[in-house]
């Protein structure tokens, strides 16, 4: 079966430090596309979206040229500034260098922002209907209190794909589903969203997760997208202090399955 992981990083600290890594961290080395596409064809995964990781311009770039120059790339997931008035031309500009043609969706770190309804801010809608102009999707990295918001943008954007990545970070340590799963269900009621699973490990205990722990919130959202609105995601190299990338897509695996989820729904929504 083919599988494609739609949310995978790369960095190299050289170029540009990656200031949300905590000093001593595991993670705080490169992570390059070789190293990934070497843990990725051990674990038979075919193909791979890039996603940002920090709110920079310079980094989108870097991003689409490594897609041009490694296979394993099938698609980019960057950074612009929604804010911006040009940002329609700032899109047009990222298609036309080279790997142009695989930026399939924008990101921005919501999850950062102290406003939770940061999406709902007129420029911001407009930067947004800019994204749904340009055929682009969006991935939103927000926190289970934005999601309210999430559902309002999405409903007032219906010519947009809104891709809800890592599930709305749900409190998997915890164990606690509300309001997370209420929130996740009104944005799934939406015909124009989709959810990577993904990120639950990072959001589990990581002295003592199990699948088990995993599983409620897994079977919550398999049961509100449905597996043709449902897409895997390693989030390799976050996940690698947890489990290994192999491990990550096994246990993926247990919770949900199937070509549409492994596949079908990554190649249509982003456009692979």
């Amino acid at each position: 079966m083919t599988v494609v992981d739609a949310h995978v990083h790369v960095w190299e600290l050289s170029v540009r430090d990656q200031g949300w890594i905590p000093a001593g961290s595991p993670l705080r080395r490169d992570f390059t596309v070789p190293e990934l596409t070497a843990r990725a064809r051990e674990a038979a995964v075919e193909r791979a979206v890039l996603v940002q990781t920090v709110t920079v311009p310079e980094e989108t770039p870097e991003l689409l040229a490594l897609a041009a120059g490694h296979d394993l790339v099938a698609g980019v997931v960057g950074w612009t500034d929604l804010t911006a008035p040009g940002v329609a031309d700032e899109l047009a500009r990222l298609r036309e260098l080279p790997g142009g043609r695989y930026l399939k969706g924008i990101r921005h770190q919501v999850q950062e922002e102290p406003d939770p309804r940061w999406l709902l801010r007129a420029d911001v809608r407009r930067g947004l209907a800019a994204v749904a102009e340009a055929g682009l999707a969006y991935d939103l990295v927000v926190r289970p209190r934005q999601l309210p918001a999430c559902a309002e943008a999405a409903a007032a954007l219906p010519g947009l794909t809104f891709v809800l990545d890592h599930a709305g970070k749900p409190p998997v340590a915890s164990g606690a589903l509300e309001p997370w799963a209420t929130g996740l269900r009104a944005l799934a009621a939406l015909p124009n969203t989709v959810c990577k699973l993904s990120g639950l490990l990072t959001e589990a205990d990581p002295a003592s997760w199990a699948v088990d722990d995993l599983r409620p919130f897994a079977d919550t959202v398999l049961d509100a997208f449905g597996p043709h609105r449902l897409m895997f995601g390693s989030d390799w190299p976050v996940c690698t202090p947890l489990a290994s990338y192999a491990d990550v897509l096994a246990v993926t695996r247990m919770l949900a399955d199937g070509d549409e989820f492994l596949s079908g729904t990554a190649r249509r929504v982003y456009d692979l």
